[in-house]
């Protein structure tokens, strides 16, 4: 055995980050995950770590490595795992810990692993002023992604320091960042500021409605479990600008370029539009059978990582059930899920949850993306501080040519 790893033995930090293939740094991110134990040494000589635990990591890094599927991208992560018919937030039940904590919280534990109680985000001045200036620049239609892309961009332009990807750089720049999205939409209701929750800032950028604070809890909660959801496209898109060691802000801007696709950030959108239409004719059968009958999926239904009810759905129904307002949309949520039940037929997601709450706190359709787009801002930036441990550029795939051999003649 190589004497670098017999029992008791105890190495360095440069000699641990050859072993583990890694970058020194990283090696200290495996202990903030848990992963890895130190021991700190005399004044002057550092961290030393035992030789075998670090062997045994590197092994089973290899393995996991080996175990992904041919053609298939597994990226390692510490951060939400989904299973069958729940998820979990490091290694914490995600429902719970939504159903008991504010959405700042919640973001906190995905980026620290700690939960400050009490945690508020604040907005910089000068990065709202820059945001604000530059959303009140767009034309009138445009959508809450627009608007929101280009507060990303105004707010990055306004902090200097957002090229330093240390982690408290880049927390300091999240805590910043979510506020001034929220700030820099228009508002269209009553503001106030309360408790200083991030859901009572966003909820008069929602609605013309006086706050309800039940609703407001709702809200929260939707916040909150919407966070994060594993490697969406949106935040495979996140890690993929983070491994070329793009700025928090421009990965951030990545994910809303993908949320802005059909297929992931307009299905709230279409859920809300799909129960107006259920609450204005009566029943949920004639409209499942319009959607049917033109070949458009039921909107609001399936989720392909859960087997039953998407847990995201089952909370916000449970919450959504003591708000006296959404009776009649929960009823249509639910007529529409009946109906599709019939052919054993998919479930609620998320979508449908969300729409509930947009429909019957008049908020318009395109309220559930606004929603989506902020909670989800906290998991990029999680899955953002992972990828800056890892080596750079390491999700660069190769492109399978299927274009005419060369030499051909020159056009």
């Amino acid at each position: 055995m190589d004497e670098q790893t017999e029992a008791g033995r105890r190495i360095g930090t440069q000699e641990a980050a050859r072993l583990l293939g890694v970058k020194p740094a990283t090696v200290y991110a495996y202990v903030s995950r848990g992963q890895l134990t130190r021991r700190r040494e005399a004044v002057g000589r550092g961290s030393s770590f035992d030789a075998a635990e670090v062997e045994a990591l590197a092994r089973r890094s290899r393995r996991e490595a080996a175990a992904a599927p041919p053609g298939d991208l597994a990226v390692r992560t510490s951060l939400t795992l989904i299973e069958p018919d729940r998820y979990y937030f490091r290694g914490v039940d995600a429902v719970e810990l939504a159903s008991r904590y504010p959405y700042e919280e919640v973001a906190e534990w995905l980026w620290t692993g700690t939960l400050p109680h009490g945690a508020r985000f604040t907005a910089p001045p000068e990065a709202l002023v820059a945001a604000r200036r530059a959303v009140a620049a767009l034309p009138a239609h445009s959508g809450p992604l627009d608007r929101l892309r280009v507060a990303v961009a105004a707010a990055a332009v306004a902090d200097p320091l957002r090229f330093d990807l240390s982690e408290g750089a880049v927390l300091g720049s999240a805590r910043c960042l979510i506020p001034t999205l929220v700030g820099a939409l228009p508002e269209v209701g009553p503001a106030d500021p309360g408790d200083g929750l991030l859901a009572r800032q966003l909820w008069s950028r929602l609605t013309p409605r006086e706050p309800d604070e039940q609703a407001l809890r709702v809200l929260d909660l939707a916040l909150a479990l919407l966070a994060d959801h594993d490697l969406a496209a949106s935040t495979l898109a996140v890690r993929l600008a983070a491994s070329a060691r793009a700025h928090p802000y421009a990965a951030v801007s990545a994910g809303l370029g993908a949320l802005e696709g059909p297929l992931h950030g307009a299905a709230g959108r279409l859920a809300h539009r799909m129960l107006a239409e259920v609450l204005e004719r009566g029943g949920a059968a004639p409209v499942v059978a319009d959607h049917l009958r033109a070949g458009r999926p039921v909107p609001g239904l399936g989720h392909r990582l859960y087997r039953g009810e998407d847990p995201r759905a089952t909370a916000l129904f449970a919450r959504l059930d003591g708000l006296a307002q959404a009776g009649p949309a929960l009823a249509a949520a639910r007529g529409v899920a009946a109906v599709m039940a019939r052919q054993g037929g998919l479930h609620a997601n998320v979508d449908l949850a969300l729409a509930v709450l947009t429909v019957s706190c008049g908020m318009p359709a395109e309220a559930g993306e606004t929603v989506f787009a902020v909670a989800r801002t906290a998991g990029w930036i999680a899955h953002a501080l992972e990828e800056y441990q890892e080596r750079p550029l390491r999700m660069r795939p190769s492109g399978q040519y299927q274009g005419p051999r060369p030499p051909q003649p020159l056009p």
